[in-house]
């Protein structure tokens, strides 16, 4: 599978072979829709926390006589229906994450790869770098290409001009191909790879 090669100038430099088990399947959107649930999940926290009838501060005296006072019989005032009491079935503390095998998540972002590839969205871009951390410089750049929102993946070292350029840049994202993930490739229309990070995640995948 071939697919052509750009430069941040919007001039072709070439062409590059795609490996079919990644940029040539077709896409599953139970397996991507798995994979981003995963993610999801894994990123909460689940450090909120009510607290039970145990932790409330609070006396346990019986505040008001069995029979006849004409209302319930309430034992101590540390129960939820009272202010300041304990909550009933509330949140507390756990993990959110689910576990998804490996071998699953890595089918999952070859899924996606693929995904944008069958959809014209993917750009194979010869190198991510500037001679000057110019964020106009960048913004022309991705204005030629008319890219509104991308993902931009480049190799283990990202060019430390071309990140700082990039941090102003609204709906354009950058990371290393360390951090290629499902859910990021997907939330952006366009996923732009580097040459030096197509070799890699294709290494990292076949």
């Amino acid at each position: 599978m071939k697919a052509d090669v750009t430069t941040l100038d919007a001039k072709k430099a070439g062409t590059v072979d795609l490996a079919e088990g990644v940029f040539g399947l077709t896409p599953r959107s139970d397996l991507l829709h798995r994979m981003v649930s995963y993610q999801l999940a894994k990123r909460q926290q689940g450090t909120h926390q009510i607290k039970t009838r145990g932790e409330v501060v609070g006396s346990t005296k019986k505040f008001v006589r069995q029979k006849g006072s004409g209302g319930a019989r309430h034992g101590n005032r540390k129960v939820a229906q009272f202010r300041g009491g304990a909550k009933a079935f509330g949140p507390v503390q756990r993990p959110h994450d689910i576990k998804l095998p490996k071998k699953v998540r890595m089918l999952a972002l070859r899924h996606a790869l693929s995904a944008k590839q069958a959809s014209g969205d993917l750009v194979i871009l010869d190198e991510a770098k500037l001679k000057n951390a110019k964020t106009s410089a960048l913004a022309k750049a991705v204005q030629k290409h008319g890219w509104d929102s991308a993902l931009i993946i480049d190799g283990q070292n990202i060019d430390e001009n071309f990140e700082r350029a990039s941090i102003n840049l609204k709906h354009i994202d950058l990371l290393p191909t360390q951090g290629a993930n499902v859910y990021d490739i997907l939330r952006r229309q366009k996923l732009v790879l580097t040459k030096a990070a197509l070799e890699l995640l294709e290494a990292r995948l076949t």
